[in-house]
């Protein structure tokens, strides 16, 4: 075997193992009502990805979703791709891009509703 042969088949290797480590997002889905969402808590895993995806169910004007560190609710601090790809109405669902958090408390609202804050635990 000439050493191009050996290298194609180590780079197939190394490709087949990265696909195979890469994991599918979680959905995780939320609903929101007047002044509040239906999920009080979360639980997720550090280091998964997920997308999260939520419903306006009877509010009469737009939602979105933000994600926080807990006592960090400035808009510097939000998780970014945990915003909806659009403000969403009454009866419509929109998700978020993927989400990978690390270890710690976080916590979920909806600053147009407005929400309070529910409690994201990642372990």
């Amino acid at each position: 075997m000439n050493k191009i042969s050996i290298l194609f088949l180590l780079a197939l290797s190394v490709l087949g193992t990265l696909a195979a480590n890469a994991q599918e997002p979680q959905t995780v889905s939320l609903v929101q009502t007047e002044g509040q969402f239906k999920q009080k808590e979360l639980m997720l895993e550090a280091g998964k990805p997920y997308v999260f995806e939520v419903e306006n169910d009877g509010v009469d004007h737009l939602l979105g979703f933000v994600i926080a560190p807990k006592g960090k609710t400035e808009k510097e601090y939000h998780v970014q791709n945990a915003y909806l790809n659009k403000t969403i109405a009454d009866g419509e669902k929109a998700s978020s891009q993927e989400v990978v958090l690390d270890k710690g408390e976080y916590v979920y609202f909806c600053p147009l509703n407005p929400t309070p804050l529910y409690t994201l635990i990642v372990e």
